[in-house]
């Protein structure tokens, strides 16, 4: 970096990833604002001063079945990226998440001697530890937001830093009385909210059980609203009375009594919500079957697996059914009863565990150290 500013590739690869990196981009041009930055990224890495070369939008996939589609679109942008590494056009490679395509660009980079910084660390702790020497050859320093990881990480020969939980850093949320007023809620109504994911495979997979299930918990009495924490450009078929609130998710986490939620990161914000949930996913066939063979974690969810205990209830593949749902969250509409009361004293223990706010300065700081 001797006589000129320094150059970072940032890969985020999805939108949760986009949305962390953000904030992670404003965290760089505060520290060293004569960085170039550029990325594979979404608006919020643009909006903070990253150039998106490559939109997120011709790459996001999920799942081992589905990645089969574009696997030729992932090599073709894997070898212009290494082209620029040959060449030397960049200075440090900061990953996000993404670990399918992210783990290939860090291997690509190591081989040209361009340090790399990884940001939410694959989850090899979830399927053994056999991919962890891969990383641990092509990655200098990770940067994890999980209280478990870095004792997992260290102990394969990784550089790992807990950097807190970047949901952490999310502006407060309104209380519950202001929300509920925003949304137009009357008093003693009680309202459902429905998170049924952000892609379109885990749209077409869940909002059909999650809208049915809504649908009988409103005919037995336990609701009266319920409230989808609808994307801009999602659809969501035959929604009924299940109101669309486009990109309002924490206000309706403020003012929900309940929440059906897809496993991720969504999960974690309604237990900061102290919102009881169930947790359900549902995959392909095939990705279910491999998954069944790797996992050796107990559960999916990571509000269970950062409690280390089961917490919510978590319905998966052929469980995830409309009465299976409907069954399970019933009693989380009772406040006083045991479910609701054991969820939200776990959700307090939770918060705890997740660090402090801070995490994108924390990474930038840790960039900063490797491009010096």
């Amino acid at each position: 970096m001797a006589g000129r500013a320094g150059r970072i590739f940032l890969s985020a690869g999805e939108p949760s990833g986009d949305l962390h990196g953000g904030p992670l981009v404003a965290a760089l041009r505060t520290r060293l604002p004569a960085l170039s930055l550029e990325a594979l990224g979404g608006p919020g890495m643009a909006a903070a001063g990253a150039t998106i070369r490559f939109p997120l939008a011709r790459y996001t996939v999920m799942g081992f079945a589905e990645i089969a589609v574009r696997l030729p679109r992932h090599w073709r942008l894997l070898r212009r990226l290494e082209r620029e590494l040959r060449a030397g056009r960049f200075d440090l490679v900061l990953l996000i998440d993404y670990p399918g395509f992210n783990l290939r660009l860090a291997e690509a980079a190591h081989r040209h001697g361009v340090p790399v910084l990884y940001y939410i660390a694959p989850k090899y702790w979830a399927s053994g530890a056999a991919r962890t020497a891969r990383l641990a050859r092509a990655v200098d320093r990770l940067a994890v937001i999980l209280p478990f990881e870095p004792e997992f990480f260290q102990r394969h020969g990784l550089s790992a830093e807990f950097v807190g939980h970047p949901l952490l850093d999310r502006p407060a949320p309104p209380s519950r009385q202001a929300a509920r007023a925003a949304l137009g809620l009357a008093p003693g109504e009680r309202l459902l909210a429905l998170f049924p994911g952000s892609r379109p495979q885990e749209l077409a997979r869940l909002w059909p059980a999650f809208r049915d299930a809504a649908g009988i918990l409103r005919a037995e009495g336990r609701c009266e609203r319920v409230m989808v924490a609808a994307l801009a450009a999602g659809k969501y078929p035959a929604a009924g009375a299940c109101e669309l609130r486009r990109d309002d998710s924490a206000t309706i986490l403020a003012a929900a009594d309940a929440a059906l939620v897809k496993s991720g990161t969504a999960s974690l914000e309604a237990a900061l919500a102290g919102v009881p949930m169930v947790v359900a996913y549902r995959v392909h066939w095939l990705t279910a079957w491999l998954a069944r063979r790797i996992l050796t974690v107990p559960w999916i969810s990571l509000v269970n697996l950062v409690a280390g205990e089961q917490v919510v209830a978590e319905l998966l593949q052929q469980d995830v059914r409309a009465e299976r749902l409907a069954g399970a969250l019933a009693p989380l509409f009772e406040p006083a009863g045991l479910a609701a009361q054991r969820q939200r004293a776990a959700f307090g223990a939770l918060r705890e565990r997740l660090g402090s706010p801070g995490a994108a300065g924390r990474v930038a700081a840790l960039a900063t150290g490797l491009l010096e």
